[in-house]
């Protein structure tokens, strides 16, 4: 355990970026099995080796500026698909509206008739069918 220790001192060691280079080429990996190109499986060892690189490097400004890069990229991604799945999930029990005014995305109880809706953020008051 200490050489490891010894060994890993100084060396930047994984991030963000590392698991999903190794998350893309375990996909590779098995879309090449099913689909039979070559070409996918040499681009899956080029992502691992690449991560081990990654993993390895002394040069932990650069890894740290490449790794917030992607963050800038992954980030809103990961926000619109948590909030379109967090949507699915309570779409049988909630409807949700638009505000005409201000474009506001409003969430309301289903099978409560029609409401008067008001909108939080802009004040604006608008009737739907629940």
């Amino acid at each position: 355990m200490n050489f490891l220790r010894t060994f890993m001192a100084g060396r930047y060691g994984p991030d963000h970026l590392n698991t999903a280079l190794i998350i893309i080429a375990l996909l590779l990996s098995i879309i090449s099995r099913i689909a039979i190109l070559s070409l996918l499986v040499y681009l899956s060892y080029l992502l691992i080796i690449l991560t081990v690189f990654r993993f390895l490097s002394r040069n932990i400004q650069k890894r740290r500026a490449e790794n917030d890069k992607f963050l800038r990229l992954y980030w809103p991604v990961k926000q619109k698909l948590k909030a379109f799945f967090s949507r699915l999930k309570s779409s049988r029990t909630h409807k949700f509206f638009r505000c005409p005014s201000c474009s506001n995305l409003l969430r309301v109880p289903r099978g409560k008739g029609r409401l008067q809706i008001t909108c939080p953020k802009c004040g604006e008051r608008f009737v739907k069918k629940t």
